[in-house]
């Protein structure tokens, strides 16, 4: 891009360029499946490490061991330690439930944990008695699997079945005719969740016999799980899958079940489990289509899932990824390619050839057939130079995998092609960009402004609703061919309204005409500024843009009466937090006071009724030969002349400082006081008053 080129930042426009790329974004991750990484490891040690030096259960003990040993996870804190001394706890209590015991005993298979001999041995016993008895599935599963961890771990122990063809039909006795089988003889219900529990059984049955078992039974089992695997569903992007829609298991954790079962079955009895290469690899890509789960419970399926299937005996499934879909001419990338197994392992030694290579929608014609890619160690990846023929766009590659040792098609599952949609991206030619005015009665050509993507444009134009607006461009790949983008959007946008135009092609040429005389009821009647915005863009088109062009004055005719009003426009919810408009107040100018000679002549004139009040105490003979002479009457007299005086220095106080609330609060209180004093001395004076007439 030139450096002076202009980029806007509007939410609508960010939105739609999104789009674009997320439109492809999803169509390649449905069939680009990406092995286990250290993304797995990473969310791993988030998951499974011990919170405050402890694991909630026994179960999510093994769970996490189970996992770092898988991932090869280590030294994140005492996993070990912990981990064992729980077992030793768990095997050591005699009241332990038999789950406790089972994941107690798969620990410590694990970490070959110290254990206390005699506490296997307490164990084992315990789970050996209770299989004759058992009266339903898990306590089969629980009990017979784990004795086959017990043996595996003390080869000398007394843990071999002594009833074997009996515990096996026992077993064999929940199945159904289609596969599923059932939690206990009492419940009808079957379960594709117990399918896999019940073959993890029956394949610790067969490692746990004195005697090898009837081939015919084993036979049957191979044949129950045929029928299981008739019912497998499966997505159109060759993804397998299995769901107990009986119970409240979720599809992932009942494929899993299946996953175990299948994988222990198939490593205990004799004679291989047939099943297509096609499944096997289905159902390594429903696990991997998870990317990297959030949840423990959903992490540890995926995973243990993936690592059963890559050491079974069934098939080792093989995957071939590519660690970009993106390819572009401007850089002269490469095509790559990897192949390894679910967990990243390396694969044995083989070649990727391109059986064809068509663009989407168009499968007769290839533009690569039979092209074996170049092998490069370093990087354990296979190389492909696209050929100069090739042009931008989306393109379908039919890969197959070819093994060197033709023996190694008996172990690994390649599952035939496989089709991974890949994007060729490139720059795109944009050539005779304009934009003009025309007269709408001749067609005559009033204004017109060249345009050039690579740089700023800032267009003025100018027209009213007799005129039209004309933009055009053509567009070309880097072959010369012709090149429609995904998106290709003009908007006009008025302070009050927008309105958005689809640019339409005829091959090369791209354009739109607006004619104002038909768009007037449209634009609202709104004459005015409209800003200018275009909008092209393309998965495949490295030099997608979104530019103001420019902007256009429309002079449109007045609204009639009753012609539609403008929607409102969407207010911005984060505006409320910018900075807001400054308040400036304007006050009323003082009015313009007296001069100082006629305020103190005022102020002689308040005091003159007072100085007459003072002259007619005068007048009036006042005298003090009333006052009270008992000490009890005086003092009421005395705080009475006090509660006045303080109601006159409160006036006093209310002139130069008080407010208005506070003297009415004081004077409230004295008038009560100056009340109750008064009443006193008045009761006194009248009593005297009385006295004397009576003398």
């Amino acid at each position: 891009m030139a450096k002076g080129r202009r980029w806007e930042s509007r939410g609508d426009s960010i939105v739609l360029m999104l789009l674009i790329v997320a439109a492809g974004s999803i169509c390649t991750s449905a069939t680009n499946f990406q092995p286990v990484s250290d993304a797995h490891r990473s969310a791993a040690v988030e998951l499974f490490t011990p919170v405050d030096g402890s694991f909630a259960s026994i179960e999510d003990t093994y769970e996490a061991v189970q996992i770092f040993k898988i991932l090869g996870i280590e030294g994140k804190g005492d996993v070990r330690g912990i981990a064992c001394s729980l077992v030793s706890e768990v095997l050591g209590t005699s009241s332990s439930p038999l789950k406790e015991l089972f994941y107690a005993v798969k620990v410590s298979s694990l970490l070959k944990c110290d254990a206390k001999d005699s506490h296997f041995e307490v164990t084992a016993s315990i789970l050996k008695s209770i299989p004759s008895d058992a009266k339903s599935l898990n306590d089969l599963y629980y009990s017979i699997v784990g004795l086959a961890l017990i043996k595996n771990q003390i080869p000398e122990a007394d843990v071999l079945l002594d009833d074997v063809d009996g515990i096996f039909q026992a077993i064999k006795a929940l199945s159904q005719s289609d596969g599923r089988w059932r939690y206990s003889s009492d419940n009808p219900v079957s379960s594709t969740y117990a399918a896999g529990m019940a073959l993890e059984a029956l394949a610790g049955v067969i490692s746990l016999a004195t005697n090898e078992i009837e081939q015919s039974k084993i036979n049957a089992v191979k044949s129950d799980i045929l029928k299981l695997f008739d019912s497998i569903e499966k997505y159109d992007d060759g993804t397998f899958y299995f769901d107990d829609k009986a119970g409240s298991v979720s599809p992932l954790a009942t494929t899993s079940s299946v996953v175990r079962g299948l994988t222990a079955f198939a490593s205990s009895a004799s004679g291989p489990v047939n099943l297509p290469e096609d499944t096997i690899l289905g159902l390594t890509k429903y696990f991997l289509s998870i990317g990297v789960p959030g949840d423990a419970k959903e992490f540890f399926n995926q995973v243990n899932s993936l690592s059963c299937l890559e050491n079974s005996r069934v098939s080792v499934p093989l995957v071939l990824t590519l660690p970009t879909t993106v390819v572009s001419l401007s850089s002269k990338d490469k095509l790559k390619v990897k192949v390894t197994t679910a967990l990243s392992s390396r694969s044995p030694p083989l070649k990727v050839k391109v059986v064809q290579a068509f663009i989407s929608g168009s499968k007769d014609v290839s533009v690569i057939e039979n092209q074996e890619l170049v092998f490069d160690e370093e990087g354990s990846l296979h190389v492909l130079d696209l050929p100069a023929s090739i042009d931008v766009g989306k393109y379908i590659f039919a890969f197959e995998i070819v093994f060197h040792n033709s023996k190694d098609g008996k172990i690994y599952a390649t599952g035939g092609q496989t089709k991974v949609p890949v994007y060729v991206s490139g720059a795109i030619k944009i050539e005779k960009a304009e934009i003009f005015v025309l007269d709408s009665d001749i067609g005559s050509i009033g204004t017109r402004k060249q345009l050039n993507f690579e740089t700023e444009n800032d267009v003025s134009l100018a027209a009213n609703h007799l005129q039209k607006l004309r933009l055009s461009f053509q567009l070309s790949t880097p072959q010369g061919n012709v090149f429609k983008p995904h998106q290709a959007i003009l908007k006009l946008k008025h302070e009050k309204a927008e309105h958005i135009f689809v640019v339409g092609n005829s091959g090369k040429q791209f354009q739109v005409i607006l004619d104002f005389l038909g768009l007037v009821e449209k634009f609202f009647y709104l004459s005015g500024r409209y800003d200018i915005q275009l909008t092209v863009g393309d998965a495949v088109m490295e030099n997608s843009f979104y530019q103001v062009i420019g902007h256009v004055e429309l002079d449109l005719p007045e609204a009639p009466e009753k012609a539609p009003r403008p929607p409102l426009q969407r207010r911005d919810p984060f505006s409320r937090y910018g900075a807001k408009a400054e308040i400036s107040h304007i006050f009323r100018a003082p009015e313009k006071r007296p001069s100082e000679n006629l305020s103190l002549a005022f102020l002689v004139l308040t005091l003159l009724p007072f100085l007459g009040f003072l002259v007619g105490l005068l007048k009036l003979g006042l005298n003090l030969k009333n006052f009270p002479v008992a000490s009890v009457p005086a003092m009421f007299a005395i705080l009475f002349h006090v509660g006045v005086g303080a109601i006159l220095s409160l006036y006093a106080l209310f002139w130069l400082k008080l407010d208005l609330f506070t003297t009415l609060k004081g004077l409230g209180l004295l008038g009560i006081f100056l009340m109750f004093v008064g009443h006193r001395i008045l009761s006194h004076l009248a009593s005297s008053s009385a006295k004397l007439k009576s003398a």
